[in-house]
Order: C-alpha cells, then sequence, then structure tokens
C-alpha cells in the first residue's frame, strides 16, 4: 500500500497559535450553552449535562416503508465515575476555540520543545526503535531518570527495581492509586487538587478527605491535617510546586506532614511535575525527608520541563515493596510507553545543567509579564512561587462566582481562563478565584493581558 498516496490531514483550528485567532463574538457556542457546559463541571451534575457527551437526538428511521422516531438513550457511565465531567481544560481549550480567545487556561506551551530532544526522537525512530518497549521502561531512560533524582535529591535508586516509566504522570498517577489502594481506603488530598486525583480515587473505590489551603499564602493547616488523619488512612497526596495555586511546600510542611506518615504507617504519593520550575526556593522531594523513601512514591514527567507535553512521558519511582504494586497496574493499564519518545526522554533528562537554568529565566520573565499584567487589570494577585500558574481573586469585578467570572471572560474580554471550584470538594471554597497559566510566548501574554486592561471593569 503506498501511503503517500493518502492526502495529509487538514490542519485543525486547536493547531493555530491562539494570537492568531480572531475574537468571534457569534460563535456558535452561545452564552447559554456555555453557561450550563461549565456551571455543570462546577455542581457535577448528571453526565447528561456535560459539553461533550454523546447525544441521540430523535432521527427518522425507516422500517417497512414507515417513519420511526429512533429511541433516545441516555449516556451509559460506571457509577464511580457518574459525577465526573468532560476535563475542565478540555472544555476551556475548546471554548477558547470557538471564541477566538487567546487561551491562559490550559497548561500547555504554544511553542515547541527544544531541538536536540526532537532530534533525539527522530534518531530513535530512523534506528528501528518503534516496537513494544519492556514494559517498566527502556533501560537508558531508567538509568537517566535514576541519575537526574540522585542529582536533584541525593537519593540513589536502582533503575531496573525502582523507576517505572510510564505514559504521562497522569498513568503514574493511576497505577500508583490503582495498584496500591483498596476499595474503602482513605486518602487525603489538598484541596484545591488535579482533577486527575479524585477521579482516579473514585476508581480505586477510595474514601477522599481533602484538606484546603487557603489564600493568599495557601499555607498547609497543620492542626486541622493532623485531625484529619485517622485508622483508616492508608496515604497523603501531595504535589509541590503546587497546581493550581503555584505554592511550594516548605520543609517545615513537608517535614511535619513526613512526621505523620511515619507515626500513622500512612504512604505519600507526590507529584513533582513541576519541579524544575521553582521560582523562590529550591524544590525539596518529599522523598529526600528522612525516613520517608521507603514510604514515598515520586512521579514526575518530561512535559512540563521540556514543553514537550504531547509525549506522554512520565514515571514513578518507589522502593521495590511499593514499585511491586504500582506495576502490576501499570502492566494492565498501558504495559509500555512509546519505545522512541523513551529514548529521547533519556536525551533530555542528561541536558546539561544550563537548559534548566536558561528555562527558570525563560519562565521568570514570562510570569513577571502576566503577574503585572494581571495587577494592572484589577485583580487580586497571590504570590506563585513554582509552576507556571498564578491564581487570582476576580471578585473586585463584581461576579457572584468563578464560573460566571470566566464566561464573561471569554465572551466579552476574549481570554480563557480557568475556574478552580471544580478542583474542590466543596466548589464554594474556590469561587472567588481564577488560574491563570504563562507557558504561552511573550507576544501572546502581552495580547491577553492588553485585552483585559482594555476590557475588564470593576464593579
Amino acid at each position: 500500500m503506498n501511503l503517500a498516496a493518502f492526502p495529509a490531514s487538514p490542519a485543525t483550528p486547536a493547531a493555530l497559535p491562539c494570537n492568531e485567532m480572531p475574537l468571534n463574538p457569534s460563535s456558535a457556542f452561545s452564552s447559554s450553552l456555555l453557561r450550563r457546559s461549565l456551571r455543570a463541571s462546577l455542581r457535577r451534575i448528571s453526565p447528561m449535562a456535560s459539553a461533550a457527551a454523546p447525544t441521540s437526538a430523535p432521527a427518522a428511521a425507516t422500517e417497512n416503508g414507515a417513519a420511526k422516531v429512533a429511541e433516545q438513550r441516555p449516556v451509559q457511565v460506571a457509577k464511580r465515575l457518574e459525577k465526573f465531567k468532560t476535563t475542565i481544560f478540555t472544555q476551556m481549550s475548546m471554548l477558547a476555540i470557538k471564541h477566538g480567545a487567546i487561551n491562559l487556561g490550559q497548561g500547555f506551551p504554544n511553542f515547541d520543545g527544544p531541538d536536540f530532544v526532537k532530534e533525539a526522537a527522530i534518531q530513535a525512530i530512523n534506528a528501528g526503535k518503534n516496537q513494544y518497549a519492556r514494559g517498566f521502561g527502556v533501560p537508558e531512560l531508567n538509568s537517566a531518570i535514576a541519575e537526574r533524582f540522585l542529582k536533584d535529591s541525593g537519593l540513589q535508586v536502582d533503575p531496573d527495581k525502582e523507576v517505572t516509566v510510564t505514559s504521562g504522570c497522569t498513568e503514574a498517577i493511576a497505577a500508583t492509586i490503582l495498584g496500591l489502594i483498596n476499595p474503602g481506603d482513605e486518602v487525603i488530598l489538598f484541596a484545591p487538587f488535579y482533577d486527575s486525583y479524585e477521579a482516579t480515587l473514585s476508581m480505586a473505590g477510595a474514601n477522599v478527605k481533602a484538606i484546603t489551603l487557603r489564600a493568599p499564602d495557601f499555607a498547609v493547616p497543620l492542626e486541622e491535617l493532623k485531625a484529619a488523619v485517622s485508622k483508616n488512612t492508608k496515604a497523603i497526596m501531595i504535589n509541590t510546586p503546587h497546581n493550581p495555586t503555584g505554592k511550594m511546600f516548605t520543609r517545615e510542611e513537608l517535614e511535619f506532614i513526613a512526621t505523620l506518615c511515619k507515626e500513622n504507617d500512612v504512604l505519600l504519593f507526590s507529584d513533582e511535575v513541576y519541579d524544575k520550575l521553582a521560582f523562590e526556593a529550591d524544590h525539596i522531594s518529599m522523598a529526600s525527608i528522612p525516613g520517608m523513601y521507603e514510604r514515598t512514591v515520586t512521579m514526575n514527567s518530561l512535559g512540563k520541563t521540556f514543553s514537550l507535553t504531547g509525549w506522554k512521558i512520565g514515571w514513578a519511582i518507589a522502593p521495590p515493596h511499593l514499585t511491586w504494586g504500582l506495576r502490576q497496574a501499570h502492566s494492565f493499564l498501558t504495559f509500555a510507553t512509546c519505545t522512541p519518545m523513551q529514548a529521547a526522554a533519556a536525551a533530555a533528562l542528561r541536558a546539561p545543567d544550563s537548559y534548566f537554568e536558561e528555562l527558570k529565566r525563560d519562565y521568570s520573565a514570562k510570569k513577571a509579564i502576566l503577574l503585572e499584567g494581571l495587577k494592572a487589570a484589577g485583580f487580586i494577585v497571590y504570590p506563585s512561587s513554582g509552576t507556571y500558574f498564578i491564581m487570582v481573586d476576580h471578585t473586585p469585578f463584581g461576579f457572584d462566582n468563578d464560573i460566571e467570572f470566566c464566561e464573561y471572560l471569554i465572551r466579552e474580554v476574549g481570554v480563557v481562563a480557568i475556574p478552580p471550584s471544580v478542583f474542590y470538594l466543596n466548589p464554594e471554597d474556590g469561587k472567588n478565584l481564577v488560574r491563570f497559566t504563562f507557558c504561552k510566548d511573550e507576544d501572546t501574554l502581552r495580547a491577553a493581558v492588553k485585552r483585559m486592561k482594555t476590557k475588564l471593569r470593576k464593579k
């Protein structure tokens, strides 16, 4: 078969730089539909309201020459996932395209990753590294992950027994939870949290408790956390630097959590995908706290650090007795991860220190543009010490909640942000907040700031 005879798929609007898409007030995605879609996410009601849920409108069918109205059937979903919707990230990215809005919502760069990493992927493909990889990772990547972890945390791990390569950090999270958490186990999260945490815990049948981090500094309420730990607590899950707040857990907070884990025989799951985007303090890996490696799973990925989010290369580092469970789950989730991209990831992780220093300088400049712009536009802006997110208070503009404000921001201003109330067990805790991302080129950030400064008005 001559595959060259088949035309390439046309570029989709999603591929266009967001600053090249004109604002389109007459979008087919109406204001009322937008409001229903976003509020459905906030309420987490029946999946029938999901913006992306398939529907079966009555349709004419012919049977024995007679017209017959087809039965309208509800969508089907397992009970453990009934309350979850199409992710807010997907919804907002779709709306950015439909409204010609600049997307400062979903955390993916609108610029490409480094050439030396892409070239390593091309070389691996041309070298024939295109079949199934070893289930827990190709040896060169496992070794590179272990080398990088030693350099960053001071901990030496066995690449074959303690490192598992996964299809992105989201799969590392899923494999860890599904491989180590039993139905009825209690897991403590810090709200707001990445939405995958709660959904995956629901699939595992876990009971979720949430400790809310509150503005302005989003500090851990230590005594509240201590009181929340019970005889049923199996694990505590942290994310540092923290999405969506930009908070970095302090050494005092990490040591307090570590003490609770050791005293109560609790596991610790640590999502550290933003470890190279720490602006105001050095990142501290929880596994490096004395006595914690033996009860910690450390999860990370390539995408954020190397602006290659579409490659979905992640990993989990854990002692052998915990690696066993997560590998069992990984084996039946994806079995193996893309082979040539693993070879390229190994090259990426062995990048010189100058790459990571330049990355931080570049993002610091982007952060300054957005931070000063948000202040000038009238937001109450909270500190962001890590990640590429900034959390703000939208209440100066007179809206009742984050959903209403984000609807207005898309429709009338032409900028997309994320309403973070969907990242709380109690959405009321996040109704005054909005999350923006600065993982965009500087022209895009300046264009978004200009729109907000021009069109937003305090009330």
